[in-house]
């Protein structure tokens, strides 16, 4: 099994461990991913324990099966797709810089790849929360035709069921062979892999929780203040007094995307609440169309106060996963922190008032050396093993 340095300095950085010999696995080089059941866990400078499921509990063979599960590029219609295609190791897992993903056959979806990095702490996921676990949500970019195109997960359990490594570690890890194999299996050793990859230690970290003064920059320290104070970021990327897992898991129209389709809104929610009465398959309907895709939390919901709200994401990391936004549509930190500042508006926006903009957004009146200073707090967000990732 090829050794991921990136990952596996993310996991070390999560994990205190013994020595575990898996070279009879395949799985010399794993590192610290040999995670075994019962070994303590030290989280990061900055994060809180890691939520494990009971019915899904960590070990070193079932993080191993699905280390290798999220890289097979045979789990797709022309075997070019894994999961690691579009949350890549070395780009603080997303596919920074494409603007939104490509799937099968270069097709392009609507939707920009959000980070797998401190999903264990999540509590819904895709941009509109449409899964409500890593378990569930790991099932379906295989079966979405702009994602890895298969017509069913059929062909994942063939090669899970034949492959001699698969063979082996569902085997040791479920204690199931042949026919046993199921997509449950598949699903809990992928989140399992998934709940590894967390992210503290940042200078932000070491600064805040770790008492290290000159860990950020004077800059940084009054970007602090304006996150805290003035810019409000802190109202929705959540920094507690111990940890800071930058978001509030929650939905919010912040005015992206949205804004440019105000007019067409009632006959958009109204076409789709009827394509959904008739079974359309929401998964594939908000990758596929680009007017669906703004309705964001809507199409789950199906509730108008949270039209165009798509998931707050983390900031962790933030500085080198560019562009931003459920759609990729900014560039930047500083376009991000430019579009905040103007209320919800980024450059070309059309004048009309959005109807369904989340009430805390509204003009922030923040000076050049403000902004400035914000962008320079926001880079103190990357952890050691990312640093240099959007150069790559």
């Amino acid at each position: 099994m090829a050794v991921r340095k990136r990952a596996a300095t993310a996991v070390a950085a999560m994990f205190s461990l013994s020595f575990l010999d898996l070279a009879g696995l395949g799985l010399a080089g794993l590192g610290a991913a040999g995670l075994s059941a019962g070994l303590a866990i030290a989280e990061p400078l900055g994060l809180p324990p890691i939520p494990i499921p009971a019915d899904n509990p960590q070990t070193a063979e079932k993080i191993a099966l699905g280390d290798r599960l999220f890289h097979d590029l045979r789990f797709s219609s022309d075997g070019t797709v894994a999961c690691a295609t579009c949350h890549k190791d070395d780009r603080a897992f997303t596919d920074s810089p494409l603007r939104t993903s490509e799937g099968v056959g270069a097709k392009t979806g609507t939707r920009n790849a959000p980070t797998v990095i401190d999903a264990a702490y999540f509590t819904s996921f895709f941009w509109d929360g449409r899964s409500a676990s890593l378990e569930d949500q790991s099932q379906h970019p295989f079966l979405n035709p702009v994602e890895m195109g298969l017509p069913t997960h059929e062909p994942i359990l063939v090669i899970a069921r034949s492959d001699p490594f698969y063979v082996e570690l569902f085997k040791k890890v479920f204690g199931k062979s042949g026919d046993g194999v199921t997509m449950d299996e598949v699903k809990k050793a992928i989140a399992a892999y998934e709940r590894t990859l967390v992210s503290g230690d940042s200078p932000f970290d070491r600064w805040r929780f770790g008492h290290e003064e000159n860990a950020i920059s004077e800059a940084a320290k009054r970007g602090f203040e304006v996150f805290v104070g003035q810019g409000r970021c802190v109202s929705c990327h959540v920094i507690e007094q111990d940890q800071a897992l930058f978001t509030d898991n929650r939905f919010h129209n912040i005015g992206v995307g949205v804004n440019r389709m105000q007019s067409a809104i009632p006959r958009l929610s109204a076409e789709f609440l009827n394509a959904k009465s008739k079974g359309v398959d929401v998964d594939k309907a908000v990758l596929t169309d680009p007017m669906t895709s703004e309705l964001g939390r809507f199409a789950v919901t199906d509730q108008f106060d949270v039209i165009g709200a798509f998931k707050t994401p983390t900031l962790r990391n933030v500085a080198v996963t560019a562009p931003y936004m459920h759609d990729g549509s900014l560039k930047t930190l500083k376009d991000v922190v430019e579009h905040y500042d103007n209320g919800g508006r980024s450059k070309g926006d059309p004048p009309q008032v959005n109807d369904y903009l989340s009430g805390g957004i509204r003009p922030l009146n923040l000076s050049k050396q403000q902004q400035d200073d914000l962008v320079a707090f926001l880079e103190t967000l990357t952890s050691p093993a990312y640093v240099g990732a959007a150069t790559k």
